[in-house]
């Protein structure tokens, strides 16, 4: 598999106060991975960096095929280059119906223009039909986004960024808030867009995260501490001096 994202010795300070210290790992094109570590290891500024929401101090941060510096592009050449982020909290639109979200969502020419003239095709309705199905929201798709549980709106928001046919996702705590039964159901939705896309997912929750079945990388105080199987990092005396307390 060839490496799709690599961070290399990247840094970013915040008054003084080191975020991201010398990190540096790779995500293949299509591989599932789980960032955990402690709150302040530098879960979230590491997607703020890659998303170019951050700036690094130093550091490189390369994309794809052509080898392209992410730290030359802004947030919206970023995404264009085919990289989606979830936050934690589901971010819809609530007095929009499930179907008319992903209407939304599909990757499009978004000149302000082609976005009042748009008239979904067949095929656009096709699309959406198979969207919902994969992330198992056929049975919802006329109802209100407002309407939908917590559980049915993260899936209706990974839905739509997979919409977007982003090369590779990037997950902030999806299991958080969740019933059993919808964390059994994200893991699955993760595991299946994970077969055609890389899928980064950070997550505080263990069950979950060996729901997932994938490579794990452990960040502390902005570096990463562990990296392998879930049973391998969770048996590092690092790992449980920091994060898992003896």
């Amino acid at each position: 598999m060839s490496t799709l994202l690599e961070v290399s010795g990247v840094s970013v300070s915040f008054d003084g106060f080191k975020a991201i210290n010398n990190l540096s790992f790779q995500i293949a094109d299509a591989e599932l991975r789980a960032v955990i570590g402690p709150n302040g290891a530098g879960k979230t500024t590491f997607m703020d960096i890659v998303t170019g929401k951050t700036r690094p101090d130093e550091g490189r941060v390369i994309w794809g095929e052509r080898s392209v510096s992410l730290l030359r592009m802004n947030e919206a050449q970023i995404a264009r280059e085919g990289i989606g982020r979830k936050f934690q909290k589901p971010t819809v639109f609530e007095n929009q119906t499930v179907r008319e979200n992903f209407l939304m969502a599909l990757k499009k020419d978004r000149g302000v223009l082609s976005v009042l003239l748009f008239r979904p095709s067949k095929a656009d309705h096709e699309q959406v039909d198979a969207l919902a199905e994969q992330v198992g929201m056929l049975a919802e798709l006329d109802r209100l986004a407002g309407e939908l549980s917590h559980g049915q709106k993260q899936w209706l928001e990974i839905g739509m960024l997979l919409a977007q046919e982003p090369r590779l996702l990037l997950v902030d705590e999806p299991a958080a808030g969740m019933t059993p039964e919808e964390r059994e159901h994200t893991s699955e939705l993760l595991v299946q867009a994970a077969k055609t896309r890389a899928v980064v997912v950070v997550e505080h929750d263990m069950e979950f995260v060996r729901r997932l079945g994938c490579k794990v990388t452990v960040l502390h105080e902005g570096a990463v501490l562990a990296e392998g199987s879930l049973d391998h990092v969770t048996s590092n005396s690092d790992v449980i001096d920091v994060y898992l307390g003896r």
